[in-house]
């Protein structure tokens, strides 16, 4: 039955966007051909009486996502990071999506408090408010612990939001293979990779756990960063659907009367938000993915408070090398060196000419370097390789494009507090510093250590897998077996000497 409830749901969201004059924009930002363009807009308007009308107040668009609900709101959420998918201009409109939905009873979020704990409420807490923000997925609660008097944010998940987001999991996925059956240029965006991305992170943030252990990593990696605060995560009051941590007490970063009213040093924060976003993206490979004003407080001292981290930014190792030398070549304008990581990474088919790619390259940094400092912008930097990207065939890098877009997010939380900044001048060193750790001669020893190391660890099982690779082959039994004890001893030998210079290398450093 999942088939026709899944095409009527398509139907729906069709109707919904129809009727509230967001379709052609869709469509547009799609590039769908016009024979698609006829199709869906006459099945839409022929079911336009069953869509939804939305806030009449809200662009095309968000009025239309909103209008749906909280999952098509988060799927909204997550597209908004994947200009590459939707275009620059419709992902600017999904990054000011409303995520401020009506909160449910507050007897509710205390009873499923109460059975997820397996506590009293009013036992635990001398106070608890209603609801202080609720959005797509779960709602907060501004409480105070009976027994410390510590001030708590209590995050309570939706009722029954689990079994909603499922339903619509299973639209979203029918939707993308319909979408690369009839568009088939959209297959290079890989249109299913971005549902199974968005249901990996839905998943996440339906188990509460899962937010608090990235807080709580996130609080670790960040813990000796000056001016920069995680709120801390209380285990003993989190489960599945509850999560309850450290209240943030601090002027929203979106309040920028307040903060001009303040006395604080706008500039500096501003600055800083810059700095400390690349210092954990290339640093700790793990960066706040949703980092928007609305997620950012400032304490009276001037410190960043970061707040929900339901949707959290994870590259590896070499991606951040990748990344890093793209940005550094970008930086130093040297553009063929650009074009060669992208081909030494894979990013671009190797059929593809590597002086061309660099030619369109510096098409896309001329430009932007010809501005004055103060206007450069990385969101323009991003929309010119979008273009460039296309053109060369290049696969869709998941981890990168959201790392990519939310620099463009927090680039323009730096320029609200600092509208003079200079991205260059401030991403300029902590690049400079990732490359000569991380690829310098350095980074090359340490590689090694690492390599030898893992190496060693298999000293004791040698003398066996090279025995049962030596099984496998078309040899005798006796011959095996006179050999056997020389094997045997000769590849403990090469373990041993293999962990003995893993500890010289690493003493000499």
């Amino acid at each position: 039955m999942k088939g026709p409830i899944n095409i009527w749901r398509l139907i729906r969201i069709g109707a919904t966007f129809a009727r509230t004059g967001a379709l052609g924009e869709v469509l547009h930002a799609m590039n769908a051909p016009p024979l698609v363009r006829v199709t869906t807009r006459a099945v839409s308007w022929t079911f336009a009486w069953v869509g939804k009308r939305g806030d009449k107040s809200l662009p095309p668009v968000t009025r239309a996502v909103t209008a749906m609900g909280p999952a098509y709101i988060k799927f909204g959420q997550i597209l908004s990071t994947r200009p590459d998918v939707v275009g620059e201009e419709l992902a600017e409109q999904l990054q000011y999506l409303q995520d401020k939905l009506d909160p449910f009873p507050t007897d509710v979020a205390r009873r499923m408090i109460e059975s997820e704990l397996e506590i009293k409420v009013d036992d635990v807490f001398s106070d608890f408010s209603d609801p202080v923000a609720a959005a797509s997925i779960a709602q907060v609660h501004k409480a105070r612990i009976r027994a410390t008097g510590e001030q708590v944010a209590v995050k309570v998940l939706r009722p029954r939001i689990e079994r909603a987001f499922r339903n619509d999991l299973d639209a979203f996925h029918f939707a993308a293979r319909v979408i690369e059956v009839l568009l088939p240029q959209t297959r290079r965006l890989r249109p299913q990779d971005v549902v199974n991305h968005f249901e990996n992170v839905v998943l996440g943030e339906l188990d509460l756990r899962q937010e608090a252990s990235s807080a709580s990593e996130f609080a670790e990696n960040t813990e000796k960063d000056a001016g920069f605060v995680v709120p801390l995560i209380n285990w003993g009051l989190s489960s599945r659907r509850v999560m309850t941590m450290d209240w943030a007490e601090g002027i929203p970063a979106n309040d920028l009367e307040k903060l001009r009213r303040s006395n604080l040093d706008l500039e500096a924060i501003g600055n800083r938000v810059l700095h400390l976003f690349l210092a954990h993206a290339l640093r700790d490979g793990l960066f706040h993915g949703d980092m928007h004003q609305g997620n950012l407080k400032i304490a009276a001292n001037g410190d960043l408070i970061a707040i929900d981290f339901g949707i959290m930014g994870r590259i590896d190792e070499y991606t951040r090398r990748v990344y890093a030398e793209i940005l550094y070549g970008f930086i130093q304008r040297d553009y063929k060196r650009v074009a060669e990581v992208h081909f030494e990474a894979g990013y671009v088919p190797a059929d593809k000419d590597v002086e061309e790619f660099a030619r369109a390259l510096r098409a896309v940094g001329e430009p932007i370097f010809g501005m004055d400092a103060s206007h450069i912008s990385m969101g323009r930097l991003l929309a010119y390789l979008f273009e460039v990207t296309e053109k060369f065939g290049m696969q869709t890098r998941t981890e990168l494009i959201h790392l990519q877009r939310t620099m463009v997010i927090v680039e323009g939380v730096s320029r609200s507090l600092n509208p003079h900044i200079n991205i260059w001048e401030i991403a300029r060193p902590i690049v400079e510093d990732y490359i000569a750790g991380a690829i310098g001669p350095k980074a090359v020893i340490n590689d090694l250590i690492k390599t030898v190391k893992v190496l060693s660890r298999f000293g004791p099982r040698l003398p066996e897998l090279a025995e049962a690779a030596l099984i496998n082959q078309a040899k005798p039994q006796k011959e095996v077996d006179r050999a056997r004890p020389l094997r045997a001893m000769g590849y403990v030998a090469l373990g041993a000497a293999i962990t003995l210079a893993a500890v010289l290398i690493e003493a000499l450093l």
